[in-house]
């Protein structure tokens, strides 16, 4: 029977293997997000790290994080603060109260030059003061 000979070993190596597959798949995917994501390297850098990670796999992988690792953490440093500054950016902007004398200003400046008719200016006005 294959089940009695299967036994809590091969389970062991089994289970080592896949996790270890699983662990080099994603070390690819977050080498190669590196890679393209990269401003210092050139397309043809690009393309040699590339070519060298796909032709000899392990080598590859272990090269990059040898020559290029301390690249990595900066690169992951930079798109989160990148991403904290967007997000400040967006909720200052969301938070910021609307100065309603400016907006008047700007809606008779504009009513002045003939842009909007005295309706429309009407209307916008009644928004910005309720």
């Amino acid at each position: 029977m294959i089940v009695a000979d299967f036994g809590s070993g091969q389970v062991f190596w089994s289970m080592l293997w896949f996790f270890l597959f699983i662990i080099w798949f994603w070390m690819l995917i977050a080498i190669f997000g590196d890679i393209f994501r990269s401003r210092d390297l050139s397309g043809w850098g690009k393309a040699l790290w590339s070519i060298f990670v796909i032709v000899l796999p392990f080598i590859g992988i272990f090269a990059y994080l040898i020559a290029r690792g301390h690249k990595m953490s900066e690169h992951a440093a930079e798109a989160a603060e990148a991403q904290d500054e967007y997000f400040k950016a967006r909720v200052q902007s969301a938070v910021t109260p609307s100065d309603g004398a400016n907006e008047l200003a700007t809606l008779a400046n504009l009513r002045a030059q003939g842009v909007i008719t005295d309706a429309e200016f009407e209307k916008m006005k009644a928004k910005v003061v309720a």
